[in-house]
């Protein structure tokens, strides 16, 4: 306790930077979680990393106000950046939900209050409970934990307009789609067979209704090709937190100048 009050722009800055990553973080950002439970989360698990990175001693000056703006934004970007690899999920959703016709009709997110699509969200809550079972939200705050070796509480700045950066970012974004596009490919590709067999079907019996025909068949083989392929998604799920653990570790790595060697 001595040490906090004598150090306690270092706590400070801790906090500001544990609270930043909770704002986008997956899982902890949720609006499910009330605001008093995420300070409250925010404010013991600095105390406890306060004690187990031994900060340097922080003064009170015109930097300091730097270093809380460099502590925010290093705690939202990669916070949204794990955020955004599991976006991959909805954009998955949103694939199927455009073939089987239920693109027109969207549900309101209860984690985030957003607009999302059926079948995005039919995943999105297996995404979710998967991430409980298999202790994937720990690798979160392993990352919140880590983030300290590779970008210092005293380190002034961050390089974000590197092309370094930049660069990982757009491998991220697209490592992302690809995923997406591997788990939509099932049923997205067996659609696509139902819509040329509709297409021969209408031209060779033209009394047929194919309108009529076309979208329950196309629910129906949908919902049976999500029941085949469910283990492969949750298999693309795993790899879906490795890809997310990887991204904020590369990000943070690039933040730091390309880590700490010493550590």
């Amino acid at each position: 306790m001595i040490t906090i009050l004598e150090n306690y722009p270092a706590f400070l800055l801790i906090f500001m930077r544990i609270t930043a990553f909770f704002v986008t973080m997956p899982f902890f950002s949720y609006r499910n979680i009330p605001n008093t439970h995420k300070i409250g989360f925010s404010f013991f698990l600095a105390w406890i990393m306060f004690f187990s990175i031994d900060p340097p001693a922080i003064e009170v000056n015109g930097q300091f106000i730097m270093l809380i703006l460099k502590e925010v934004l290093l705690g939202l970007t990669i916070g949204f950046s794990a955020y955004f690899i599991l976006a991959a999920i909805q954009i998955a959703g949103s694939f199927i939900d455009f073939q089987m016709g239920f693109a027109i009709a969207n549900v309101i997110d209860p984690q985030t209050g957003a607009q999302s699509p059926l079948v995005g969200q039919f995943l999105y809550t297996f995404v979710l409970l998967f991430m409980i079972t298999t202790n994937a939200h720990h690798l979160l705050l392993d990352g919140v934990f880590y983030s300290y070796q590779f970008v210092p509480i005293d380190q002034p700045f961050l390089p974000m307009g590197e092309e370094s950066v930049i660069e990982f970012i757009v491998e991220s974004f697209n490592s992302m789609f690809i995923i997406a596009f591997q788990m939509s490919i099932p049923v997205v590709g067996s659609l696509f067979l139902v819509d040329i067999a509709l297409g021969i079907v209408a031209r060779t019996v033209p009394q047929l209704n194919i309108f009529v025909v076309g979208l329950p068949l196309k629910i129906g083989v949908s919902f049976i090709m999500l029941i085949l392929v469910m283990g492969a998604l949750f298999m693309l799920m795993q790899q879906l937190f490795e890809t997310m653990t990887y991204t904020m570790r590369g990000l943070m790595e690039l933040f730091g100048g390309g880590g700490n060697e010493s550590s």
